[in-house]
């Protein structure tokens, strides 16, 4: 089975949004494309439904956002008035099963989800996502397992702790100005996941 998979290294402004399009095959993942979202959400939109549009089987949705509140949030706002006391403790406020589960076995702590920037991240990518659903005029849901995939499913992922899991140091490369970590990253993900992992010929756009 060949599936194919887009990148979404989310933000808020789609100029700031990242795309990826590749294609999966047991045991090897080929990068084929990589962009930038454009000047608008439209424009973003437009890529991402092309993309979905020219894919021969399942299409994975890969975002890098937080697509889910911690219950503790949600059981602790569901009545709360404001000046009443919380007495759910931060962790389970503001963290996820998942969240504490990475910390657990990879030692890497993401950003609360319920907190400064990550939060409107989190919004930009589920208005995202909404938006698709009604340019595509067709579900997508969330990949919960591997197997008997909808032609478009979404799945959240974590870079860094992907990279992490990888043995890689990815400290630097989303800064403006880490051009110089971006490639040097690059060329450690060519050389660490040789046999496995082709990556597109013009790299600049990486």
């Amino acid at each position: 089975m060949t599936m194919h998979i887009i990148g979404v290294d989310c933000a808020t402004e789609a100029k700031k949004v990242g795309l990826a399009l590749a294609t999966w095959s047991p045991g090897r993942t080929t990068i084929i494309k990589a962009r930038t979202g454009g000047a608008s959400d439209e424009r973003l939109d437009e890529t991402i439904a092309e993309w979905i549009q020219a894919a021969t089987g399942p299409v994975l949705l890969a975002l890098d956002a937080p697509l889910g509140w911690p219950l503790g949030m949600r059981d602790a706002l569901e009545t709360h008035r404001a000046g009443e006391t919380i007495w759910i403790e931060d962790d389970l406020m503001f963290r996820r099963d998942t969240d504490r589960e990475i910390k657990r076995t990879l030692g890497k702590t993401s950003l609360d989800v319920g907190a400064d920037r990550i939060a409107r991240t989190a919004h930009a990518a589920r208005r995202l996502i909404g938006r698709l659903r009604q340019k595509m005029t067709d579900p997508i849901p969330l990949a919960w397992t591997p197997i008997g995939l909808p032609r478009l499913s979404a799945i959240e992922v974590y870079p860094a702790a992907t990279l992490k899991a990888h043995g890689l140091d990815a400290a630097g490369y989303k800064k403006p100005d880490g051009e110089r970590e971006r490639r040097k990253l690059v060329n450690k993900l060519k050389k660490k996941l040789a046999g496995r992992l082709t990556l597109q010929e013009d790299q600049d756009e990486m």
